[in-house]
């Protein structure tokens, strides 16, 4: 089965967060974790607050879990609360579905891991999210 690898989640890290200093986002952190939601590469910038981290982690966490962007799955919480509370509740709290965080896949489709970050709009988190992961040249989904 294919992994993702440590080269390519450092890339992720790295290409994001220079996306990050180019879109003149605040200090953010970014996680990228493996298909089984373990931290793979996590940074967190010079100024960035405190719970920067446990947030990418936790977007990030929530997007590998369910397989789809953390995008998709504020929507599906907004029309499903009830569910997605009794997920946040079973997770012990590491479930964040709030956007900012994607999937990532091979070029066969496989869901090799996740890239979450915090510290911009979720939609600037997820737009340095999803540089990283294609200058690791991985898709996003």
């Amino acid at each position: 089965m294919p992994s993702l690898t440590l080269a390519q989640a450092n890339k992720i890290v790295e290409t994001a967060l220079a996306k990050a200093r180019d879109m003149k986002i605040k200090p953010l952190a970014v996680a990228v974790l493996d298909e089984s939601g373990h931290v793979k590469s996590l940074q967190r910038e010079d100024g960035a607050s405190m719970f920067r981290c446990d947030v990418a982690v936790g977007k990030a966490w929530a997007s590998v879990g369910m397989g789809v962007a953390s995008r998709t799955l504020l929507q599906r919480a907004k029309e499903n609360p009830q569910f997605f509370g009794a997920l946040s509740a079973t997770a012990q709290g590491k479930f964040l579905p709030q956007t900012g965080a994607v999937v990532i896949k091979d070029a066969q489709g496989n869901v090799l891991g996740a890239a979450g970050a915090s510290g911009g709009t979720g939609e600037e988190d997820e737009a340095v999210c999803i540089a990283g992961v294609e200058a690791a040249g991985l898709a996003t989904g």
